[in-house]
């Protein structure tokens, strides 16, 4: 029998990580049995340690998903969301020390979870929050108005807009930006958002910054594809073409009014050549 000892500092925390994190059940027992013949710490006291470490783990991974998915946790009530925070806990342990990175699995888990089919769109409503959550700890970037002279003054071929940090596009066949920002700031109210829900109304949810808040709202198709071109590095001629092949409600898009829109809330912050030097700003496509 190895000894503490004979294992390295990296296997015994690797054992104990083992325990901590394998689910309750025939895979606990595994864990548990594999710590206690490698490390024999089979008395009470350290027993005790273990099972605080656990419940102390669990509020943790509860503490930690509530603060990202604040919609999702008044959705399922309190009880469903803690006992989804221990699954997700186990099924996709942290990987690194800040439990505020934890949690980008939640939506595929969400999607793939058998319990929670009659709510299909639960799972994109988690990606929404998640963009929010990202946007929110995105680089900063100053605002550059005076770049703005150069889309009267410059080939616009190779132009592009600077868009905000953690600015990011969530497109569903459900209204995800109308159920977030109806739980989180009441418009539209509950019953209207219910109301899109059961009418199966599909949302484009804009996901920004503006300044150091974090936004979310509703967008229609042609300002959607526009917004991801420009995420996927096109030019502003290109990210056009593609609003317009979008662009199926009459009337057809108003670029200039929807870049004034932009600027003023803080989507837009700028104007930069492809080819100039690239600044320090994190995009979330």
């Amino acid at each position: 029998m190895s000894t503490p000892d004979s294992l390295t500092l990296a296997q015994q925390q690797q054992l104990l990580l083992g325990a901590l994190f394998a689910r309750p059940g025939n895979d606990r027992h595994t864990a548990d049995a594999r710590l206690n013949a490698q490390l024999d710490v089979r008395h009470a006291q350290t027993a005790r340690g273990l099972a605080a470490y656990r419940s102390n783990g669990h509020a943790m991974a509860e503490r930690a998903l509530q603060a990202a998915y604040p919609v999702i946790a008044a959705m399922l009530g309190e009880q469903n969301f803690a006992l989804l925070s221990r699954d997700l806990w186990h099924s996709h342990p942290p990987s690194r020390g800040d439990l505020a990175q934890w949690g980008d699995a939640l939506p595929v888990f969400v999607q793939h979870n058998a319990q929670l089919s009659d709510v299909p769109y639960l799972a994109d409503v988690a990606r929404a929050e998640w963009a929010l959550h990202r946007a929110a700890s995105a680089a900063d970037a100053d605002p550059n108005p005076a770049s703005f002279v150069r889309l009267a003054r410059e080939d616009p071929q190779g132009l592009a807009l600077t868009l905000s940090p953690g600015t990011s596009v969530v497109g569903s066949r459900y209204p995800v930006a109308s159920l977030v920002t109806a739980h989180l700031h009441g418009r539209p109210s509950l019953t209207e958002a219910a109301q899109r829900l059961r009418e199966q109304r599909g949302e484009h949810a804009l996901v920004w910054r503006q300044g150091l808040r974090p936004h979310i709202a509703a967008m229609g198709p042609a300002a959607a594809a526009l917004v991801q071109a420009l995420l996927g590095g096109a030019d502003l001629p290109s990210a056009l073409d593609a609003a317009c092949a979008a662009d199926t409600e009459p009337p057809s898009f108003d670029f200039p009014a929807w870049l004034t829109a932009a600027v003023t809330d803080g989507l837009v912050i700028g104007v930069q050549r492809l080819t100039d030097p690239v600044t320090h700003l994190e995009m979330t496509p």
